[in-house]
């Protein structure tokens, strides 16, 4: 069979599968036990990083395990996976750790990433007005998703966009970070958000990701 000639439509789409995928750097964050690391794991196409600890009887003094009891390791610097999309773009996932404590961290993990998934667990929405203002103050396109415990969560969406005084344009879903078609529609998500930001920011300068 002969090749096809270079410049047609079929060679460009040979092209591109013939090169690697575009990386887009994508940042889960949210507070203390929200499922950050479930979620990674539930994607990550191949066996997540993690940076876990065992809870002591002194940091158990701290965070809050109320709503985990079951909990008994907690992310100390944070969490990585991947997962390719398509042939063209591999998203590379980095989970924040929760804690207040290690804040001093998010700068290093969030630098150069192209979008942010802001998990929630509506039994603690006090814990994730960091996370959602981090975001908001550094212009970073974001979803928040709220992961539902026991299958459900304890606020309608319109509720938890109106208490986190999350923008109009930042889509609020439900989602279950233990399941891995779940966690993928909501990565979509952020990503079409950060596509479009990156979009927008070609047509303004003349230029191409």
């Amino acid at each position: 069979m002969k090749a096809d000639p270079p410049g047609t439509v079929a060679a460009h789409e040979q092209d591109m599968l013939q090169q690697p995928p575009l990386p887009v750097k994508m940042v889960i964050a949210g507070g203390f036990g929200v499922g950050k690391t479930t979620t990674v794991a539930s994607i990550s196409e191949i066996e997540p990083l993690t940076t876990e600890a065992s809870i002591t009887t002194v940091a158990a003094g701290v965070d809050d395990l109320s709503h985990t009891p079951e909990k008994t390791t907690t992310t100390v610097a944070m969490d990585f996976g991947c997962i390719t999309i398509d042939p063209t773009l591999k998203l590379y996932l980095f989970g924040t750790p929760g804690q207040e404590r290690f804040g001093f961290m998010w700068d290093d993990i969030v630098e150069g990433a192209l979008g942010g998934l802001v998990i929630v667990d509506t039994r603690r929405l006090d814990d994730c007005y960091a996370a959602v203002d981090y975001f908001e103050n550094r212009d970073i396109p974001f979803a928040v998703a709220l992961n539902a415990f026991d299958g459900k969560v304890d606020y309608e969406l319109d509720q938890v966009r109106w208490a986190l005084d999350v923008s109009d344009h930042v889509p609020v879903t439900v989602f279950d970070a233990r399941e891995r078609g779940s966690v993928r529609d909501t990565l979509l998500v952020v990503l079409e958000l950060a596509l479009e930001r990156v979009e927008r920011a070609q047509a303004r300068t003349g230029t191409r990701y």
